[in-house]
């Protein structure tokens, strides 16, 4: 890698960093082909990324940025997964080690927030931003279909009164 594309890399690394919800560090520790492109997928259909990089760029990206405190855990082969969502990322790495043992998470960042790998794992059990939106629309959407309910109810009652006194009258 000549200089040009160690900058071109640093540059991308940077923008990463600062538009990332979240930042997850992961330690490979024999990661097969198959398994690191089923992991890039299961990030994918996430909403999240997952990057090998150079931990001296990396270190390099961080520096003006909230995940500065995520450098101490950049040694070794490590790699980055990130996303918008602050949930997606973890939530993918962290069910995607359940399923093997050649993945270790090291720690991760959530803006300034640094956290271990506890953190990560907790951060991973949160509902997702889309979960959290739904379970809002359900909530705002209850009170509506109830008053509904009650305004409809005295009338049904009624019509189930006509009925009946009209059957009664028939018979």
């Amino acid at each position: 890698m000549d200089r040009s594309q160690k900058a071109d890399s640093v540059a991308q690394l940077t923008e990463v960093f600062n538009q990332a919800g979240v930042v997850v560090v992961t330690r490979n520790l024999g990661l097969t082909v198959d398994q690191s492109t089923e992991l890039r997928t299961k990030m994918r259909e996430a909403g999240a990324s997952y990057k090998v990089a150079k931990n001296r760029l990396a270190k390099l990206a961080l520096k003006d940025t909230d995940y500065t405190g995520i450098e101490e855990f950049l040694n070794g082969p490590t790699a980055l997964g990130y996303s918008e969502d602050p949930v997606a990322a973890a939530k993918a790495v962290v069910d995607f080690a359940k399923t093997t043992d050649k993945i270790e998470i090291v720690g991760g960042s959530m803006g300034a927030t640094k956290l271990d790998e506890a953190g990560v794992k907790a951060l991973a059990s949160m509902p997702s931003l889309d979960e959290l939106r739904g379970k809002i629309v359900g909530l705002v959407n209850a009170p509506a279909t109830k008053v509904a309910q009650v305004v409809n109810a005295p009338a049904a009652k009624l019509a189930r009164v006509f009925g009946a006194y009209g059957a009664k009258e028939a018979a």
